[in-house]
């Protein structure tokens, strides 16, 4: 069995229930899990990492994303638009979007991801074009065992059109039916219920205007005859919860409500911006959980959810990258500075410490995901380490708390080493299972095919 030795660690934040903060300690694992804590233990292992200098804390969990974006980044049309006007301009390029793109973006976001102490990332891909679109979640589940990362493939869906008064083009639209039976596919296929397990499905219709109602509905009958979680977007514009009052007559909420979403601590909502104080007391007796995507609201003028509210009311917190075209990055320990900041001019200063914006990066995201196996350093959880070098001119200064400077210090934000379940995913500053700059050219080459097609200049 491997075995894993990480010792002389300057600073080891655990991020456990009680919030213990280490110094001068080691850690050993053997396979996934952690064995042993301490200082100077006396263990032999077949790989040693030495972290003196180092800040060592639990590996992030991403709650959100699409990464199929990573190929559509930046594009000038759309730098300056706000949500809807977005969508419609991107979804006539994402249509071209086949598996070779799937799998080759997700490589990028993930890998990003791992290099800035990501352990742990969902995807929601909704994106099914009409020809060669039924192996994008096995190409993307592929993409994240290669690279190392564990995984939470939300099987994604749009079935309203515009023909039916949806935002995406027909062209990428699905049926209720071949929906579900895809979704039961791979569960049956990949979803793995064991401690520690690198592969985990759900099930994530994309949002209240591009679905119909009776997919929500069987949506939820089906998660939970399955026993899985659901995932959508929800409340994250004005435009959206004028549209949900208009067609609905309920605010967005209340219309997931009636569709059987708010039960059992089974849902997550990506954003949660427009959510009043009455919802979010709802949404904590029912442990529906929230991934706050600061960059991404912020990038898209959206607004600022209101995450201290949230906290208070007992809701489920964890952050997302969002995807890479909103971003319009992948970098994990960058949305936690920024879910740091961001709090603190919608609800004051002291509304979000340093460590508060860290736990949502790691035991919160873990609980809205439903894991009890990662997300903190303790033993008998999963061997899941984001490692950072301290020793650098960025945070001289920085050193009567290492665990805050990261987030308030430091020009790259990449880590020494990523760990996952116990195997070294990136070592210096780079992937360890797959070539950087291959893979850049790679992405480049086929995001210029996907422009050509659509017609972008």
């Amino acid at each position: 069995m491997d075995s894993l030795l990480i010792k002389n660690i300057s600073y080891l934040l655990t991020m456990d229930e009680k919030g213990r903060e280490l110094k001068d300690c080691d850690i050993y694992s053997e396979g996934p899990e952690i064995k042993k804590i301490g200082k100077k233990l006396n263990v032999k292992a077949k790989k040693t990492i030495d972290a003196k200098n180092c800040l060592v804390m639990p590996g992030m969990v991403n709650t959100h994303h699409h990464l199929y974006q990573t190929l559509t980044r930046n594009l000038p049309a759309v730098q300056d638009a706000k949500l809807f006007d977005w969508l419609i301009y991107l979804y006539d390029i994402w249509k071209y979007v086949d598996e070779e793109a799937v799998r080759v973006s997700a490589q990028v976001g993930l890998g990003e991801l791992l290099l800035t102490g990501c352990t742990a990332s969902s995807d929601h891909l909704y994106l099914f074009p009409e020809k060669g679109s039924s192996n994008f979640i096995d190409a993307e589940i592929e993409a994240a065992r290669e690279l190392g990362i564990r995984f939470t493939a939300t099987r994604g869906s749009m079935s309203r059109g515009r023909s039916k008064g949806g935002l995406p083009p027909d062209e990428v639209v699905q049926k209720e039916d071949f929906i579900l039976k895809d979704c039961e596919r791979l569960v049956n296929k990949y979803h793995d219920r064991k401690k520690f397990a690198m592969t985990n499905v759900a099930m994530a219709p994309c949002s209240p205007f591009s679905v119909t109602t009776e997919l929500l509905k069987l949506t939820a009958e089906m998660a939970e005859k399955w026993d899985i979680r659901m995932h959508t977007h929800l409340a994250e514009t004005a435009d959206e919860d004028d549209y949900c009052k208009k067609v609905y007559k309920m605010r967005p909420l209340e219309y997931m409500e009636s569709v059987g979403w708010l039960k059992k601590g089974r849902s997550w909502f990506a954003h949660s911006v427009f959510i009043n104080e009455k919802e979010a007391e709802k949404m904590g007796k029912t442990k529906t959980g929230v991934a706050h995507c600061p960059c991404s609201n912020l990038r898209l003028g959206s607004g600022i959810a209101p995450i201290r509210m949230f906290l208070d009311k007992g809701v489920p917190v964890g952050l997302g990258v969002d995807g890479s075209a909103s971003n319009d990055s992948s970098n994990m320990l960058a949305e936690a500075r920024q879910a740091m900041l961001v709090s603190r001019v919608k609800a004051g200063v002291s509304s979000m410490p340093a460590r508060e914006a860290l736990k949502l990066a790691t035991r919160g995201g873990a609980g809205v995901l439903g894991r009890n196996d990662i997300g903190s350093v303790e033993i008998g959880k999963a061997a899941d380490f984001a490692i950072f070098d301290l020793n650098k001119l960025d945070f001289a200064g920085s050193i009567s708390d290492p665990a805050a400077s990261i987030l308030f210090c430091g020009s790259s934000q990449r880590t020494k080493y990523t760990v996952v379940n116990g195997k070294v995913v990136a070592e210096n500053g780079m992937l360890k299972n797959i070539d950087e700059i291959k893979l850049k050219e790679k992405a480049d080459k086929i995001a210029l095919k996907i422009y050509r097609k659509a017609g972008v200049k």
